[in-house]
């Protein structure tokens, strides 16, 4: 579970990015709309295009919840692929194990879906996977193994628990939460993908450095 001081750091984060991280980042950000600090509610100084195209790749990092280097790794592999490298982006971070796991219903947040596959709980096509970086392939079966199944995180998953707090399930995916499953039909698009984030920007953040 994530601590106090995590949670803290998670409603700053979304605060100054603009964007919720977490179902109690979300609550704050409809109390309090604007950046944190004491000038938070004045009207932000015109930023330079560095310090917007920053933010943005800080924006899509940060919802991901992954590391400087895998998106930098990510992006280049985004960028030798054919098609719109920022939409290949998006794709391929969509496409991870643990981002999968929140979009399905089987996890709340993507910090507790990253520590369920580090714990050993969830299967892809019944063999266990504990890295949260996994690339699901189309085709394959994300599912709790069955002995973790009686845990309580998956008991709520299971009911629909997250429902209120979760976008609607994509159509990339079929889920039935009933049986703690979900399979990749297809590779997602970027435009059901539901990540805040001009992407256009992120390509140019990289491409000039």
């Amino acid at each position: 579970m994530a601590t106090k001081s995590q949670d803290r750091r998670k409603v700053r984060l979304s605060r100054a990015l603009g964007v919720a991280l977490t179902p109690k980042a979300a609550r704050y950000l409809e109390k309090r709309p604007y950046a944190p600090g004491e000038h938070g509610r004045t009207k932000r100084k015109q930023d330079s295009d560095y310090a917007v195209r920053l933010r943005e790749k800080q924006r899509l990092r940060e919802q991901y919840g992954i590391r400087e280097k895998q998106m930098r790794n990510t992006f280049n592999e985004a960028r030798r692929k054919d098609g719109l490298t920022g939409e290949n982006l998006v794709e391929l971070l969509e496409m991870r194990l643990d981002a999968l796991v929140v979009r399905s219903g089987l996890a709340r947040t993507t910090a507790q879906a990253r520590q369920l596959v580090v714990h050993r709980h969830i299967l892809v096509d019944g063999q266990t996977v504990d890295r949260p970086s996994f690339r699901v392939k189309p085709g394959q079966l994300i599912h709790v193994k069955a002995k973790s199944e009686g845990l309580e995180p998956f008991q709520v998953a299971a009911a629909g628990g997250h429902a209120e707090v979760l976008p609607p399930v994509p159509g990339y995916l079929e889920v039935e939460l009933d049986k703690l499953q979900a399979r990749l039909v297809r590779r997602p698009k970027r435009a059901e993908v539901p990540v805040t984030c001009d992407v256009q920007l992120v390509v140019e953040y990289y491409a000039a450095r």
